[in-house]
């Protein structure tokens, strides 16, 4: 991972057009080929971000101060660099992943196992699908044909609906799997979370733990 902190401005042209005017900013390389850019604030969200697959070229029409980071539908990050403060590079090797909550696990388990659950005619495409942000809990066809990426938490809070928006907004970047619905699932959803679901389109699914485990007890008895 290269990180490098420098006065800026950053300019996005794709399907829409912003402007960032030059202030001090975090700037992301990862291995992964991704580029964000970072204020202090906002916790973990960037202000603007390039998604892999993209190429990063340092240097542009024969101006050193600046960056062009470009995906393969021809949207441009441009980064006009005015001073850098600060440029290094670390290995972090590979990342062993996210440990789950042992119940949280058991409910993706089950839920996979019955998917159903969350209506007549769905099935089951991947637990644990990989996309280059991580990897989302439930990928699944509803009755109509339609890619369906489930997001599950024990406690459904706001985060839970931030992370569920970024993965929907990777897949529905890929033409095999697009358009994909949300479905954020959890065993209590907060109302703050609810309301924001809703606001962005995505479905809200509360999960009773215990019936879900009796479902899967009625599954194995014989008798």
């Amino acid at each position: 991972m290269r990180l490098v902190i420098a006065r800026c401005s950053v300019d996005y042209a794709g399907r829409l057009t912003a402007h960032l005017p030059s202030a001090p900013r975090l700037i992301l390389v990862k291995a992964d080929g991704s580029v964000s850019i970072h204020a202090d604030d906002r916790a973990y969200k960037p202000l603007n971000w390039m998604s892999p697959p993209c190429t990063l070229k340092e240097g542009a029409d024969g101006e050193a101060g600046i960056w062009t980071v470009v995906n393969k539908a021809g949207e441009k990050l441009i980064i006009t660099m005015e001073e850098i403060l600060h440029d290094s590079s670390h290995e972090l090797g590979v990342d062993p992943g996210l440990i789950k909550d042992g119940v949280e696990a058991h409910l993706q388990e089950l839920l996979a196992d019955r998917i159903e659950t969350l209506g007549d005619g769905h099935t089951l495409i991947r637990r644990e699908y990989p996309t280059a942000i991580g990897p989302v809990d439930i990928l699944c066809r509803d009755a109509d044909g339609a890619t369906v990426a489930v997001e599950i938490k024990r406690r459904g809070e706001i985060d839970g609906v931030e992370q569920l928006t970024r993965y929907l907004e990777l897949l529905n970047r890929d033409p095999h799997l697009a358009p994909v619905k949300g479905v954020f699932a959890a065993q209590e959803i907060k109302p703050q979370a609810r309301v924001l679901a809703t606001d962005r389109g995505i479905e809200c699914v509360v999960l009773d733990y215990d019936a879900l485990r009796g479902i899967e007890d009625d599954k194995l008895r014989l008798f």
